[in-house]
């Protein structure tokens, strides 16, 4: 029987993402990753050379899944663009973790040049959209992708004693405020 090594490096990424979203870079062990992919230690180090490069391959998987999940033309409804990436991280609440434990544990020293330059992209779309007056100017362009992008995350950042006391367990309720927030940032 011969090996799919395509295959394996999926499993490997698949039991790795869940993996350091539970237990960030430092605290998960390839052992479990291994284990869960149905696969060993060895291959970990064979295609990712460490546990540190498989956590860069979970990363870059996440940042490409959230760019092609997430189209921009900067035309875009902006408040409901907010709203996707909402759901999107909804949909995949690992992805908010992951971008906790890469900010904690990678920061600045493993920048996702894709991701780097598809906000560059998006925020000049942006600018020229502005520019054009179909969005508003009240913040420049690069700080309003930013908060768009950054309300999208209030429910998976928020603090659990501050979502104990704001009970907004209704996921429709919680994806609408994100909309209607955002659409305010816009006036």
């Amino acid at each position: 029987m011969q090996r799919d090594a395509e295959a394996t490096k999926q499993r490997l990424i698949a039991a790795g993402r869940a993996e350091f979203a539970a237990h960030g870079l430092h605290g998960a062990r390839v052992d479990r990753i291994a284990e869960a992919a149905r696969s060993n230690k060895a291959q970990i180090y064979h295609y990712f050379h460490s546990k540190v490069g498989l956590f860069d391959a979970v990363w870059n998987s996440a940042v490409e899944q959230i760019i092609g999940s997430l189209p921009f033309d900067g035309d875009d409804d902006l408040p409901e663009f907010a709203a996707r990436l909402s759901d999107i991280y909804a949909e995949h609440p690992e992805i908010p973790r992951l971008i906790t434990w890469q900010n904690l544990e990678r920061g600045d020293e493993a920048l996702n040049g894709y991701a780097v330059d598809e906000v560059r992209r998006r925020t000049g779309i942006l600018a020229d959209a502005q520019a054009r007056g179909v969005v508003s100017d009240r913040f420049e362009a690069r700080f309003l992708f930013a908060l768009m992008v950054h309300l999208a995350m209030l429910w998976p950042a928020m603090a659990p004693e501050v979502r104990t006391v704001v009970d907004f367990d209704d996921a429709a309720q919680r994806r609408e405020l994100v909309r209607r927030v955002a659409a305010g940032l816009l006036d």
